[in-house]
């Protein structure tokens, strides 16, 4: 470009050619040079610092979003969670009508229960087989299994389903469905206060506000009230309620764990997981009810009575999901206002000898009270 516009200008040329005016043109060019160079290593420096800011800024938002605690998560997260955990309950409730009937033509509520896994696990390998997102997921647990930042504990939420499954066969019979129902819920309240204090969950440790504990007794007091009448052990059969209190607190840890291994490997790797260690655990559970009682009788032929494994892949997923979002507790109380209404609701469409009444429908008012009142935020007690 230079000898360029010497040739084009004579006047120029002749400046060029005197030794003063190049050396003055070279130095003026050299300070060009200089200048340019500086202000592109200025600009580059801006860049870096900038960006580093802006990862420390984002850094910083990813720790507070993970020390935040679940009652100040955004209130439409909230509430579809909520939502979520009240068909949750729907569909336990859905899924014990199921099962129940199954146990009834089978006479075996054990036997009932490992079909009910085994179903859902048989659904649950399909999809694993199909899906290489699933395959990803799976991979992704084992490698925060070898990495350690999941425990090998966080993979057997399962055996909470089945402890829980074995106690309705063992309890049910002697010390009825309502107190068995009022100790379920009564150790997974407790438990579930408990585990989000502790923060075994994904979401982190929740605070033990004064509504969660009102929504937790409220919650409790409905299943009393719904049941209210329906108490017929004796006095010697309520030791037996110990087991479905210890039941409820492993449902709460179960949700907990599950959430857990959802969070690194996705819902249904959970699920995956939760049906595998708990169709293991029921069938040598079964395999020593049948040494005692002997086989069960031919399976029906109904194909909605073994329906039941499906509705569980649902819930466990969504479970191991929402635990996410709302915590154990909200998720645990929301499920028993979806239990106490869809309770209800099959009683009354679908009837099995129970009528409604003044005490239930109370009941169930108490029920949606209390989980309204436990996802209010409040500050700490």
């Amino acid at each position: 470009m230079l000898v360029r516009n010497v040739r084009r200008h004579p006047l120029r040329r002749a400046e060029y050619g005197c030794g003063a005016h190049r050396q003055l043109h070279a130095r003026r060019c050299a300070g060009r040079a200089a200048r340019s160079w500086h202000s592109e290593e200025l600009r580059r420096l801006v860049h870096r610092r900038c960006a580093a800011k802006l990862a420390a800024g984002l850094q910083h938002l990813v720790r507070a979003a993970r020390r935040r605690p679940v009652t100040e998560l955004p209130s439409f997260r909230r509430r579809l969670g909520l939502l979520i955990g009240f068909m949750i309950g729907l569909a336990v409730v859905l899924q014990a009508r199921i099962n129940g009937a199954l146990g009834g033509r089978l006479d075996d509520g054990v036997a009932a229960a490992t079909i009910s896994f085994g179903g859902g696990l048989v659904l649950l390998c399909v999809a694993l087989a199909f899906s290489r997102r699933f395959r990803s997921g799976l991979a992704a647990v084992r490698s925060a299994l070898t990495a350690g930042t999941l425990r090998p504990w966080h993979c057997i939420g399962g055996l909470s389903g089945a402890f829980f499954i074995a106690c309705q066969g063992i309890t049910i019979t002697t010390i009825g469905v309502a107190l068995f129902t009022v100790a379920t819920i009564g150790g997974q309240v407790a438990s579930s206060l408990w585990v989000d204090r502790v923060g075994i969950g994904p979401g982190g440790p929740g605070a033990v506000t004064r509504n969660r504990v009102v929504g937790a007794v409220l919650a409790l007091a409905a299943v009393v009230c719904a049941s209210a009448g329906e108490f017929d052990a004796g006095v010697a059969a309520l030791v037996f309620a110990i087991l479905p209190a210890v039941a409820g607190l492993g449902i709460a840890w179960q949700q907990a764990v599950n959430g857990k291994v959802g969070a690194v490997g996705g819902p249904f790797v959970a699920a995956w997981l939760n049906f595998a260690v708990g169709t293991v655990a029921l069938v040598v559970v079964l395999c020593g009810v049948f040494l005692v009682r002997g086989l069960p009788s031919a399976l029906p032929d109904e194909l909605w009575l073994y329906t039941g494994g499906a509705l569980g892949v649902a819930f466990i997923a969504a479970g191991a999901l929402v635990v996410r979002w709302i915590g154990v507790l909200l998720l645990g109380l929301a499920a028993v206002a979806g239990q106490v209404i869809g309770a209800v609701a099959l009683d009354a469409f679908f009837p099995t000898g129970r009528s409604l009444t003044v005490p239930v429908l109370l009941g169930c008012a108490l029920a949606v009270i209390a989980v309204a009142i436990a996802a209010t935020p409040n500050h700490p007690s």
